[in-house]
């Protein structure tokens, strides 16, 4: 009778215990990030959501937070490296914060003509180089998203450099960035992406620069009268996780998210250009706002105003990247660096 007992305890413990014939609980991943749904992470983030929770078999269930609603821009990076989300796409801008100013070579005006430029350097050796540099800093950086190139806006005409010398124009806290403002004469104010909108109209700031889809889906066309086509600068993501969290993953599931991960950003960069061609035509249509592309001329005076920047920031960011970066990419660098 004792016998019998002892092994119905032992069966009891057995089946209340986790192991095989019990379903786990899947891992979860936190997703923040601080842009809409209908922009192109947004839509990115919900695409990996998606292939991640199939190719897992729903061992991996991912949370997305879109448009600041866990973390804001200040404070997604520390939440990050504690541990309490696992995975952001932060703007490239943001790496300076950690002590990573490399990253800001992005935000050189000017330095990318055109998409097939940028994905020579994204998708090649000096990409994954600041891609795996990350790991100094408790990170694994699995990828780039786009999100395209960036046109200033106002609510005064913008033809000319000189048309945005006073103005408290909002940036991403980016010392490239400030230096960019700084060589037209504007007054940089660094500010989180989700207070811009409010800024723009009280009034705290005069104008800003995004790519279409950004400045659309946050509705900043309702406070901006005009925006220049300017296709200054570049505005991208890279697809960061927590590493102790990253390599404390089984091994296939890992490899299974590495693989929704590059599904990903092949979503992610083939929409980028389509969801930015679309936001510009809604704002036009919403007739808020005056829509003005820049003749050669008027492109040229910028490019005079700005590519300075790109000596003046050289001993931040790194000369040697930034002339890689010029070899890469074919780069006219004539009359960038006075001194040589």
């Amino acid at each position: 009778m004792k016998v019998w007992m002892l092994i119905i305890v032992l069966a009891a413990i057995t089946m209340a215990s986790p192991g095989e014939g019990r379903t786990a609980e899947p891992i979860v991943i936190r997703f923040s990030h601080v842009v809409a749904e209908d922009t192109p992470k947004g839509k990115a983030a919900a695409f990996f959501k998606r292939r991640a929770e199939a190719l897992t078999g729903g061992r991996v269930r991912v949370d997305v937070y879109p448009n600041s609603t866990l973390y804001k821009d200040r404070d997604e990076m520390e939440a990050l490296q504690l541990g309490a989300v696992q995975m952001l796409a932060p703007s490239l801008a943001k790496f300076g914060v950690l002590g990573m100013p490399e990253f800001e070579v992005f935000d050189l005006p000017y330095i990318f003509d055109g998409q097939a430029s940028l994905e020579r350097v994204t998708n090649g050796p000096i990409g994954r180089q600041l891609l795996a540099s990350l790991g100094a800093r408790g990170i694994t950086g699995l990828a780039f998203w786009d999100n395209g190139f960036k046109s200033f806006s106002a609510n005064t005409p913008i033809r000319k450099p000189e048309d945005l010398a006073g103005k408290r124009m909002r940036i991403q806290p980016s010392r490239v960035l400030e230096e960019q403002m700084i060589a037209l004469g504007a007054v940089p104010q660094m500010m989180a992406f989700s207070e811009v909108y409010d800024a723009l109209r009280i009034g705290v700031v005069d104008g800003t620069e995004n790519p279409h889809s950004n400045l659309y889906s946050q509705r900043m066309h309702e406070v901006q009268k005009h925006i220049a086509l300017t296709e200054h600068g570049y505005l991208g993501y890279a697809v960061i996780t927590n590493r102790k969290f990253w390599d404390g993953l089984p091994r296939p599931v890992r490899r299974q998210l590495e693989q929704a991960v590059r599904e990903a950003s092949e979503y992610a960069n083939r929409i980028a250009r389509e969801e930015n061609e679309r936001a510009i035509e809604q704002v036009r249509a919403a007739g808020t706002t005056e829509i003005h592309r820049l003749d050669a001329a008027e492109r040229k005076a910028f490019k005079d105003a700005l590519l300075p920047v790109h000596a003046r920031m050289a001993e931040r960011i790194g000369a040697e990247l930034i002339k890689r970066i010029y070899a890469e990419t074919g780069f006219d660098a004539a009359g960038v660096w006075p001194s040589e």
